[in-house]
């Protein structure tokens, strides 16, 4: 059988995260020295659609580990309202794959026109984003040739991981990150199981993603991944949010994907497991919990020993899979989903 690009692609993470790390590892740290002379009291953050959910990574990211307060930007303030906030006390990170997202260069171009200290995660150094930038932090996945972004993504992740640990971190910290590449690899084969389950939800036509905390933006990431591939209305939500109203759609067969790795929620998501069980929901997990896993209809094993603040870059992987999967068995094109194109220009 051909290999799709997705499918090389999503098997290509461990490899290029690894090469990630290694090109970058001394060079942020160098970058790190010259953000914090900046004396910045704030982080504003850039992206659209996939990056902009690595940009909801960077926010707990940035407030957890680093205690920065975060927020990610509205680019129509910029490009349609023009009353843009005022960043000189801010680091302005945009997030991209390609850097040439029109909206995101427009709050890149104000925010070299009032000073604000500007850097840009980007897989293209020359690209028009990277060019506003004052530093530039390379991803070094190679061309991403499937439209459904996945070794970007994950890229995006460990380049904000080790943005993070260079401004405040400790020798733990690196070599954690160090190992991210061999958890990622020990993932892909934990999941082989996912091909053989994926067609359970040949039919199905909507599901709820539900992470919290680190894995809020898991949610909205995998959601987007069966959108896109799979043409599954999905709908993501966090924990707390989806017993505020949402959780009324779930009845008996109801779809919904759980992201629980052991951490500070994986109390909050044993009960709410609970919960959808009572409702005889349909129930898929990615975790590390054997409790969880056993609840689950169709269960995503994700490694043991797997540091809470770092998980949401095990846990893209098992989901990447289960929306490749699902598109097949719905005879979805893998490379090139209805309608979309590699890059989207906004305004």
């Amino acid at each position: 059988m051909t290999m799709s690009h997705l499918d090389r692609e999503i098997a290509s993470q461990p490899k290029t995260l690894a090469r990630l790390f290694d090109k970058e590892r001394k060079p942020v740290e160098k970058l790190a020295v010259a953000i914090r002379q900046t004396g910045l009291k704030h982080i504003f953050l850039v992206a659209r659609g996939s990056s902009d959910n690595a940009g909801l990574y960077g926010k707990y990211l940035f407030g957890a580990r680093n205690r920065f307060i975060v927020s990610l930007a509205t680019p129509s303030l910029f490009t349609l309202y023009g009353r843009p906030p005022d960043l000189r006390d801010s680091l302005v990170l945009a997030i991209s794959q390609s850097g040439e997202s029109d909206d995101l260069c427009h709050v890149m171009q104000e925010a070299k026109a009032q000073g604000a200290a500007s850097l840009v995660l980007c897989n293209y150094t020359k690209s028009p984003l990277a060019s506003l930038a004052r530093w530039v932090f390379p991803l070094h996945a190679g061309v991403e040739r499937s439209v459904a972004a996945t070794k970007t993504y994950t890229a995006e992740l460990l380049a904000l991981a080790m943005l993070s640990v260079a401004l405040d971190g400790t020798a733990k910290d690196w070599k954690e990150l160090r190992r991210v590449p061999a958890l990622l690899d020990e993932t892909l084969e934990m999941n082989q199981a996912v091909a053989a389950q994926a067609s359970r939800y040949r039919y199905a036509d909507r599901m709820a993603v539900i992470g919290r905390g680190f894995n809020y933006a898991t949610a909205f990431e995998l959601a987007l991944k069966l959108k896109e591939l799979a043409y599954l209305a999905a709908e993501p939500s966090s924990s707390a949010d989806f017993r505020h109203g949402p959780i009324a759609v779930v009845g008996e067969g109801f779809p919904v994907l759980l992201i629980a790795p052991k951490g500070k929620t994986l109390a909050d998501m044993r009960e709410l497991a609970g919960e959808l069980r009572k409702r005889r929901a349909e129930i898929l997990a990615i975790s590390n919990d054997a409790g969880i896993l056993r609840m689950a209809q169709c269960p995503m094993p994700i490694p043991a020993d797997l540091p809470e603040w770092l998980s949401p870059l095990v846990c893209a992987v098992p989901g990447q899979l289960l929306a490749r999967h699902v598109a097949n068995v719905r005879d979805c094109p893998l490379d090139k989903p209805r309608g979309l194109r590699k890059v989207t220009r906004t305004l």
